[in-house]
């Protein structure tokens, strides 16, 4: 694990070098993508865990009422 603390720690180096006008152009093309892609992730995660409730039974569907003729 210390190997990704100190690629980290160079890429983020990296980054403070470089004058803000670079920064905010390569922050923005490797920011917004990822967010984007969690924010995708978690939302199809939540769609999963919503339509497959973790109770392990299968509830069964209530029977419609029957219509009366007027």
């Amino acid at each position: 694990m210390d190997w990704l603390v100190q690629w980290w720690d160079g890429v983020e180096l990296w980054v403070v070098q470089l004058p803000v006008a670079v920064q905010f152009p390569v922050v923005m093309i490797v920011v917004l993508p990822l967010c984007l892609g969690v924010a995708r992730l978690i939302d199809r995660v939540a769609d999963w865990g919503a339509k497959n409730p973790a109770s392990g039974s299968e509830l069964e569907p209530e029977p419609e009422p029957e219509k009366v003729a007027a």
